[in-house]
Protein backbone atom coordinates (compact mmCIF):
# COMPACT_ATOMS: atom_id res chain seq x y z
CA UNK A 1 0.00 0.00 0.00
CA UNK A 2 1.55 3.34 -1.02
CA UNK A 3 1.92 6.26 1.36
CA UNK A 4 -0.67 9.04 1.26
CA UNK A 5 0.90 12.25 0.01
CA UNK A 6 0.00 15.74 1.15
CA UNK A 7 -0.94 18.31 -1.47
CA UNK A 8 2.31 20.29 -1.72
CA UNK A 9 0.57 23.55 -2.66
CA UNK A 10 -1.75 23.29 0.35
CA UNK A 11 1.17 22.40 2.64
CA UNK A 12 2.83 25.72 1.75
CA UNK A 13 -0.35 27.75 2.36
CA UNK A 14 -1.89 26.27 5.52
CA UNK A 15 -0.54 25.54 9.00
CA UNK A 16 -2.26 23.23 11.50
CA UNK A 17 -3.52 24.72 14.77
CA UNK A 18 -5.42 23.24 17.71
CA UNK A 19 -8.77 24.34 16.25
CA UNK A 20 -8.19 23.91 12.50
CA UNK A 21 -5.87 25.58 10.03
CA UNK A 22 -4.52 29.11 9.65
CA UNK A 23 -3.64 30.91 6.42
CA UNK A 24 -2.17 34.18 5.23
CA UNK A 25 -4.72 36.77 4.13
CA UNK A 26 -5.02 37.77 0.50
CA UNK A 27 -4.66 41.27 -1.05
CA UNK A 28 -1.31 41.93 0.69
CA UNK A 29 1.28 40.95 -1.92
CA UNK A 30 1.39 43.83 -4.46
CA UNK A 31 -0.23 47.13 -5.49
CA UNK A 32 0.04 48.33 -1.90
CA UNK A 33 0.37 52.06 -2.67
CA UNK A 34 -3.36 52.62 -3.17
CA UNK A 35 -4.32 50.68 -0.02
CA UNK A 36 -4.62 52.57 3.24
CA UNK A 37 -2.21 51.97 6.11
CA UNK A 38 -5.07 50.71 8.27
CA UNK A 39 -6.13 48.19 5.64
CA UNK A 40 -2.57 46.87 5.18
CA UNK A 41 -2.07 46.62 8.94
CA UNK A 42 -5.27 44.61 9.36
CA UNK A 43 -4.21 42.21 6.58
CA UNK A 44 -0.89 41.43 8.30
CA UNK A 45 -1.86 38.57 10.59
CA UNK A 46 -2.87 34.98 9.99
CA UNK A 47 -6.56 33.99 9.99
CA UNK A 48 -8.38 30.73 10.68
CA UNK A 49 -9.90 29.09 7.61
CA UNK A 50 -13.68 29.12 7.40
CA UNK A 51 -15.52 26.12 8.84
CA UNK A 52 -16.95 25.26 5.42
CA UNK A 53 -13.40 24.83 4.03
CA UNK A 54 -12.03 22.81 6.95
CA UNK A 55 -12.90 19.37 5.55
CA UNK A 56 -11.43 20.24 2.14
CA UNK A 57 -8.10 21.31 3.65
CA UNK A 58 -7.99 18.23 5.90
CA UNK A 59 -8.37 16.03 2.82
CA UNK A 60 -5.45 17.80 1.11
CA UNK A 61 -3.25 17.52 4.24
CA UNK A 62 -3.84 14.03 5.65
CA UNK A 63 -0.45 13.79 7.39
CA UNK A 64 -0.76 16.95 9.51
Amino acid sequence: MPKIKSNSGAAKRFKKTAHGFKHKQSFRSHILTKKSTKRKRQLRGMKQIHGADKQLVQRMLPNL
